[in-house]
């Protein structure tokens, strides 16, 4: 009894989930809620309480099929305007599909491991629906600037292949990016990244957990799987040391991961888009196949 109960839910999840997957089209700037419903752990209705992805398209005839999911910075107590929208713009013109990415933070009540699971979910939600929006399912990308830099690190270092006996059938592939790019991001939680966003992120109560701090802090956890990467860091970053991403690059580069660093040594935190490091990175999507 239990089984066939089982196997009716697992039915009634795949009906849902082909009536929803007609619905989602894709539409310039128009925004797809991760979780149709309320999104797990929600303490509200408001739209800081529902992660959703805003959609930025190529001109018609320009798309490679590859995609980006974006993960703004900002603490993880909010999310950069400037590291948003205008970076989805960005990747479109340059002929990648965009995701820009509304997750959840701190200031809102918002702690690990919601924040991954939003980010998680968003290249989950890309990945199932990548035959029917016309993407590659092996070319999604992640990229974040900033927290959001720690958001996308973590999801390349922390991936799984999907839950084979999840009722949902978004949650049976897997969140592994094909590729990363990072903008001045935080990679480590320990002393020499940025305690703000550690807070946020993991909360006062937990933001000395000694097995958290290990477990996010992802220049520890690079593989020979983990996606190749495009990392740009400034030396003179007062807010975030430059350390975070030394010590991520040669992470990589010991575990054999392809990566380019652009290591400027003028640029505040916090420059977004700038020629210094987007004309390169277009050259290095193009070497990547993206």
């Amino acid at each position: 009894m239990v089984r066939m109960g089982l196997m009716v839910v697992t039915a009634v999840a795949a009906i849902a989930f082909h009536a929803r997957a007609a619905e989602l089209k894709l539409e310039e700037k128009g925004w797809i809620n991760l979780w149709e419903g309320k999104a797990p752990g929600a303490l509200g209705e408001t739209p800081e309480d529902i992660p959703a992805v805003q959609v930025f398209l190529p001109e018609a005839g320009t798309g490679t099929g590859s995609s980006f999911v974006v993960c703004p910075g900002g603490g993880y107590g909010g999310r950069a305007a400037h590291e948003g929208p205008v970076v989805g713009e960005w990747l479109a013109k340059n002929g990648v599909t965009a995701f820009v990415l509304r997750y959840r933070v701190g200031t809102k009540g918002y702690h690990h491991p919601i924040e991954m699971g939003d980010a998680s979910r968003a290249v989950r939600l890309v990945r199932s629906h990548a035959a029917q929006w016309k993407l590659d399912p092996q070319r999604i990308g992640i990229m974040g600037f900033s927290a959001g830099g720690h958001l996308a690190s973590t999801i390349a270092t922390h991936f799984d292949e999907g839950d084979a006996a999840s009722a949902d059938p978004i949650e049976k592939v897997s969140n592994r990016p094909n590729a990363q790019i990072l903008i001045y991001p935080v990679i480590t939680m320990g002393p020499t990244g940025h305690a703000g966003s550690r807070v946020n992120l993991l909360g006062k109560e937990k933001a000395k957990d000694e097995e958290l701090i290990e477990l996010l802090s992802n220049e520890k956890h690079v593989t020979g799987r983990t996606p190749p990467a495009f990392v740009c860091h400034a030396v003179e970053d007062k807010a975030v040391p430059i350390s975070n991403s030394d010590e991520y690059v040669a992470a990589l580069k010991k575990a054999g991961v392809e990566v380019e660093f652009v290591r400027p040594e003028k640029g505040p935190h916090g420059f977004g888009l700038r020629d210094f490091w987007t004309e390169g990175c277009v050259e290095w999507l193009r070497k990547v196949k993206f």
